[in-house]
């Protein structure tokens, strides 16, 4: 899984980043951030881009570690 990305490393990330990114920002692995989004219960909202990608806003995922802190 590796090191989990830090708040002011999330910060200068884009405005959308994938599902696997966010994961590593909230310190899930890929399988389980996949199966979250699959079942609706990741912790920030996702959205499903072109094909079956799946993005999260990097807004809510600051906002998210920020309340979290």
């Amino acid at each position: 899984m590796g090191e989990p990305a830090t708040l002011a490393e999330v910060r200068t990330w884009p405005a959308l980043v994938p599902v696997s990114q966010a994961a590593r920002a909230l310190g899930l692995s890929r399988t389980t951030a996949f199966t979250l989004a699959a079942q609706g219960e990741f912790p920030v909202p996702v959205i499903r881009a072109v094909g079956r990608r799946q993005k999260v806003r990097t807004a809510d995922l600051v906002r998210y570690l920020e309340a979290s802190q």
